[in-house]
């Protein structure tokens, strides 16, 4: 049997993590991240499934209550506090105390080897061009190695685009899957850590803009 894989996934959003969909008959293989959690003058390990810069998504070791107060470290050294909003299912819905930068909690060490980014999810205008025909879509997640969309069903499995992203340029690929409304772009090059760092930056100063006004 094919399993698939779930990883951390990060969003620019202020808004905690939502209640997880229900799952059945699919089995994952996880690699998520793993965070110290501290509650109740105890520290232990905890799986991260989602952040966004207003909370996350985790699944703790140890049971939990809704109202409790807590912390998790997501980098050496570095803690964010906030308050545990709803369980269910065995994940835990925490809400921070103040917003986080998730573009700087996604930043590497300048030491040792670059891991490939994760999954950032995002919601941008993305021109998709087939051929003689240009698609607007809506992105819902990118990484180095691709994009998902939301669009035009006339978008066809396997054809080559070009996909263009406001501060970030044309790029080349493949449209590798379709689920409804959804499509899975795989890009023809790896996107360089620094050039998607810089459009998330961009993406990320705009939402706070719009956001104050």
């Amino acid at each position: 049997m094919k399993h698939q894989v779930e990883r951390t996934v990060y969003s620019l959003s202020e808004d905690a993590p939502k209640r997880p969909d229900r799952r059945t008959g699919e089995r994952y293989l996880s690699l998520l991240r793993v965070g110290a959690l501290v509650f109740d003058g105890r520290r232990e390990l905890c799986l991260v499934r989602n952040v966004s810069a207003g909370g996350m998504l985790i699944k703790p070791y140890s049971p939990i209550e809704a109202g409790t107060a807590l912390s998790v470290e997501l980098k050496h050294g570095e803690s964010v506090s906030g308050t545990a909003r709803w369980i269910e299912g065995g994940l835990v819905g925490i809400a921070f105390d103040q917003p986080i930068d998730v573009v700087a909690l996604l930043t590497s060490s300048t030491e040792g080897p670059q891991p490939r980014m994760p999954r950032i999810e995002l919601g941008c205008t993305a021109w998709v061009r087939e051929d003689a025909d240009t698609y607007r879509t809506r992105t819902v997640n990118i990484s180095q190695g691709g994009m998902c969309v939301e669009g035009d069903p006339r978008l066809r499995v396997k054809s080559k685009v070009i996909v263009s992203l406001a501060g970030l340029g044309p790029i080349d690929g493949v449209v590798k899957w379709q689920e409804d409304d959804r499509f899975g772009i795989g890009f023809n090059r790896v996107l360089a850590v620094t050039d998607l760092m810089g459009f998330l930056r961009q993406h990320q100063r705009f939402a706070s803009r719009c956001s104050v006004s």
